[in-house]
């Protein structure tokens, strides 16, 4: 009988993952584990995606909020630090900025307008228009925002962030002042001492910011790039990828992945005789159409990845095969055409007519994102997602 299935994403349940626990070893049970009581069989190029956060707590990787105080003195010293385009997050951020807080005696909060930058919205574009504001030129005081906007609490949380990140800092001690620009020299009208929290462009913030005399400049990537008296740490990232875990502690992005991915790749080998892939997952990388939120608040959706899944897809469109090249076509000699052509497409098909409308992103992304949307973020115990059939296509 001919398959009629395509990519299957499974989500595998797990025990609760506690720091110290052989998570390789958990991982390859519960994978052969849930083969048996799904019925499914490991196939060669099949996909194991772990989520980040297993592999952080597996690891330990944990800092407390005076970790984070300390390295935050030990940079700026005492004095006024100006923390710029950070997300508005009570999970992503709230308990960074609190250890922030905590090791300065002032922070110039400056936050982007009229959202940050993975989409939660300060205010919207509707009301900026109607206040004759210009968002890329006009950098408003809190006391302006409130006078034109007043309070606008977030859609889905309803937190008034603006305030919310005020009380928190000066529950720490701290005295704070909250400005809100998209030009991150702005700040320099404040402190020339400044921590860059924003994720995606902070290599360009940081490097403008030099360029015009800013004194120390930091990222949230170099906050906690080392160990800290005893505290988890992450080379590359830093304290970008963490995610709370108390009121007083964060979970870091994980490190070390390749040889944690490596190690499951070879365990499943050996007790299977099967090649699958496997890739540690974060954030996925899609933007939500109402909310108007990018998922993606890790620095990367893959810290870590088997080899098998560098790269980007070489498809073709099959409607639009269907639609030109084989229009005259239908039924069994269209399926035949169509299959005989992807048997012999090119290997590299970038700029051809007949793949447009194909998703031009690396493998990692797309499989990342499947695998968050799978796991979910809630209560679902799917922390190991199991794929199969994601490199097949029409020919299979």
């Amino acid at each position: 009988m001919e398959r009629m299935v395509g990519t299957v994403s499974r989500g595998v349940r797990a025990p609760i993952i506690r720091q110290g626990d052989d998570l390789c070893k958990i991982v390859v049970d519960s994978v052969l584990k849930a083969s048996k009581s799904g019925n499914f069989t490991i196939g060669d190029r099949d996909i194991i995606g772990i989520t980040e956060a297993v592999v952080a707590r597996a690891q330990g990787n944990y800092a407390t909020t005076a970790q984070i105080a300390a390295d935050i003195q030990a940079k700026f010293g005492d004095g006024t630090v100006g923390v710029i385009f950070p997300i508005l997050s009570r999970n992503r951020f709230s308990i960074c900025l609190k250890g922030i807080a905590m090791g300065a005696k002032k922070i110039v909060l400056m936050l982007s307008y009229p959202s940050d930058e993975v989409g939660n919205h300060l205010v919207d574009y509707d009301q900026l228009d109607a206040a004759g504001i210009n968002p890329w030129t006009d950098v408003l005081t809190e006391a302006k925002y409130r006078e034109l906007f007043g309070s606008n609490p977030h859609p889905f949380t309803g937190v008034d962030y603006i305030a919310y990140y005020k009380e928190l800092i000066q529950n720490c001690g701290a005295e704070v002042e909250i400005v809100l620009s998209n030009n991150c020299k702005s700040i320099l009208d404040y402190t020339k001492n400044v921590l860059c929290c924003d994720i995606h462009t902070r290599q360009r913030t940081k490097r403008l910011l030099k360029a015009v005399g800013a004194e120390k400049v930091y990222g949230l990537d170099d906050i906690l790039n080392a160990p800290v008296n005893g505290s988890g740490y992450n080379e590359n990232y830093g304290l970008l990828g963490s995610n709370k875990a108390t009121e007083e502690t964060v979970k870091l992005f994980p490190r070390d992945c390749k040889p944690f991915v490596e190690a499951v790749q070879k365990a499943i080998k050996e007790q299977t005789g099967k090649t699958v892939e496997v890739m540690v997952y974060g954030d996925g990388a899609f933007k939500d159409p109402v909310g108007k939120i990018w998922e993606l608040a890790d620095p990367v959706v893959s810290p870590a990845y088997t080899s098998g899944l560098e790269g980007t897809p070489n498809e073709v469109k099959l409607k639009y095969l269907a639609d030109n090249d084989f229009a005259d076509l239908s039924g069994d000699a269209l399926k035949n055409a169509i299959s005989e052509y992807i048997k012999h497409k090119d290997d590299n098909l970038v700029g051809q007519m007949v793949s447009q409308g194909t998703t031009p992103r690396r493998l990692t992304d797309l499989i990342g994102s499947l695998c968050d949307l799978t796991s979910g973020s809630g209560d679902k115990g799917t922390p190991i997602i199991y794929i199969q059939g994601y490199f097949d296509n029409y020919t299979k």
